[in-house]
This record gives C-alpha cells, sequence and structure tokens, in this order.
C-alpha cells in the first residue's frame, strides 16, 4: 500500500467559508423544494436526495480547477449546484423543461454540462467510473495538465468496472482521484452488511494505489483532503483513492420510507455532523459572523430556490422536434 499523502493545514478566509456555507444552504434547499414537487408529481420518475452530503460537493469542487472532469453517479443535484449550476437550471431538469441544464431529457440522474466540465451523471451503479479513468487518461495523453475526480457510492465499490478503473489508473499514473461518497447505505444495505472491509479507501491496496479515508461532514476538512488529492494527482505521482465518511438524511429515493436505520441514528447525525451547522460554527467561533448574518444569508437563499421552482413549475416543455438531439455524436452539446 502507498503511504497517504500528507494533508497541510490550508488558511480559509472569512469570504470563502462564507460562499461554502451559501452553497451549501443552497443544495439543501433546493433539494427539499424538489422533494415537495416529486410529491406533488411535478417531478417524475426517479430523484436522489443529496441532503446530508452536501460539505463533500461543496469542498470538492472547490478544491480543483474550472478545467478538471467531473464524473458522477445519480445522486447529483448537489454536484451540479456547488460546480456552477444554477438553482433554475437544476430544478427545470428536474421537472423535466426546455431550460434545465440538459434541456429537460436528463432528468434527476443525468445532468451534464460541457461548460462546467461536468459529464454526469449515470444510473448504472459503478459503470461511470471507467468514464473517469477514460477522461484521466485523456487528460494525460493530451498533457493538459488537468485531472478527473470521480465520485461513487460505498454500495458502487462492490463492482467489477470500479476494481478494474483502479488497476489500470495505477497502471498508468494517470492524473485520477476516485470518490467513494460512503453515506452509510447502499440503498437499504448498512456498509457492515455488505462488505468485510468499511474502509473503502482500502479498495487500492490491491493495486498499490495511494489512500485514505477521512470523516466529511466539515466542508474544510473536505476541501483540505481533495485539494491533497488533487495535487498529488496532478503532479504526476499517480491516482488517488478516498473515501469520504458521510451520511445521507433521506432514503435512498423518494420512494424509499429508510425504514432500516436504527432508531435515534439519524437524529444523532444531524445533531453532530450537520455540514451546515458546523460551517455555522466555525463562521461564529473564527471569524465572529453573527447568527443574524447567517439567518439573511438564509432567506436570500429561500427567495432564490423558491424563484426556481416556480421558474421550473412555469417553463416551457422541451420542443417535440427536439427529441432526438444528441442521440448522435455531431450535435453540438452545450
Amino acid at each position: 500500500m502507498a503511504d497517504k499523502v500528507e494533508v497541510p493545514e490550508v488558511e480559509i478566509t472569512k469570504e470563502q467559508l462564507l460562499g461554502w456555507y451559501r452553497q451549501m444552504v443552497r443544495i439543501r434547499r433546493v433539494e427539499e423544494l424538489a422533494a415537495k414537487a416529486y410529491t406533488l408529481r411535478k417531478i417524475k420518475g426517479f430523484c436522489h436526495l443529496y441532503i446530508g452530503q452536501e460539505a463533500i460537493a461543496v469542498g470538492s469542487h472547490a478544491a480543483v480547477d474550472a478545467k478538471d472532469d467531473l464524473i458522477s453517479a445519480y445522486r447529483i443535484h448537489g454536484q451540479v449546484l456547488a460546480r456552477g449550476g444554477t438553482a433554475r437550471e437544476v430544478m427545470a431538469e428536474l421537472f423535466g423543461k426546455q431550460a434545465g441544464i440538459t434541456k429537460g431529457i436528463g432528468g434527476s440522474m443525468h445532468m451534464a454540462s460541457k461548460k462546467l466540465h461536468f459529464w454526469g451523471g449515470y444510473g448504472i451503479v459503478g459503470g461511470h467510473v471507467p468514464l473517469g479513468l477514460g477522461s484521466a487518461f485523456a487528460h494525460r495523453y493530451n498533457e493538459s495538465g488537468q485531472i478527473s475526480l470521480t465520485f461513487f457510492g460505498d454500495g458502487a465499490a462492490q463492482q467489477g468496472a470500479v476494481y478494474e478503473s483502479l488497476h489500470m489508473a495505477q497502471l498508468w499514473k494517470l492524473p485520477a482521484v476516485f470518490f467513494c461518497e460512503n453515506n452509510y447505505y447502499a440503498m437499504g444495505t448498512s456498509l457492515d452488511r455488505q462488505s468485510y472491509l468499511t474502509d473503502m479507501s482500502r479498495r487500492g491496496d490491491g493495486v498499490g494505489m495511494t489512500r485514505w479515508q477521512f470523516n466529511a461532514f466539515d466542508v474544510v476538512d473536505v476541501y483540505k483532503n481533495v485539494k491533497a488529492a488533487a495535487d498529488y494527482a496532478r503532479s504526476g505521482k499517480g491516482p488517488v483513492i478516498l473515501e469520504g465518511v458521510t451520511y445521507r438524511y433521506r432514503g435512498h429515493s423518494m420512494s424509499d420510507p429508510a425504514k432500516y436505520r436504527a432508531e435515534g441514528e439519524l437524529e444523532e447525525k444531524k445533531q453532530k455532523s450537520d455540514g451546515i451547522e458546523l460551517a455555522a460554527d466555525r463562521l461564529r467561533d473564527d471569524f465572529g459572523v453573527s447568527d443574524a448574518d447567517l439567518a439573511k444569508i438564509k432567506v436570500e437563499i429561500d427567495e432564490e430556490a423558491q424563484d426556481a421552482y416556480d421558474f421550473a413549475d412555469n417553463a416551457p416543455e422541451p420542443d417535440e422536434d427536439a427529441l432526438y438531439d444528441y442521440v448522435y455524436a455531431p450535435a453540438e452539446v452545450e
């Protein structure tokens, strides 16, 4: 096993942390309204909420470059918002409207943006990880200086495609970071019931890949760990696999009542490990930000999220003449 990279202390400014706090609040509020829309059947099909995991999306995206490639699975609303997608674009996509970030044809699980270097959004568990491998290979081949950052869950860590991707990335020393978001449950199965190993970063041991696990509830900790991994991969030393321990508050999808949790487990996580509250505590303690200032941010985000909801609800449906756009490669993707 390769040694863990030293994770240096990084000085975070008040402006940075306020921005990250605002982003996390935005993700949560947009998703809360998405849950409302789903119960009203304004959102159809699958809908996997990211509530509870906001610190990973925000901290990770802050730690990489704008031209680095990012690929994720199907729990991606928060990832898209953290990468720079607007609340209107995300909500309209959830509603299946033309104004959505993928023009209403992707929906909850298949959001992508060429402009943001965010390449999805995939419903096949673990099937997207080889795409992150391919992206990293392209960056090395083209000597672009960029990396790929690929997110997957603890359930996907059991898939053969993930193992094969780790093997090839390490063999070729590709500029890749593989990030396992361990939110405790693969659908409804707890990690200790699905895997003998409960540190998913150890998937890298068999190929000699640099790896480590860390608690990913605090956005500052996420930023520091992902930045260390990204800098290492960008330096040409080879790939890294991280495991960020997190927790999702909602069910696997909107159709999952999450009855499999131990009594009191969810409440304990909310009280002790909520990323938004941890950031608020840092802002108060380290920078003297007042409760009134934090409340003002929440009011502003509430208005932004409600605007996105109303916009999506009233936006036009996709043009039927565009039904077959993007089926073949020649169509230009925005």
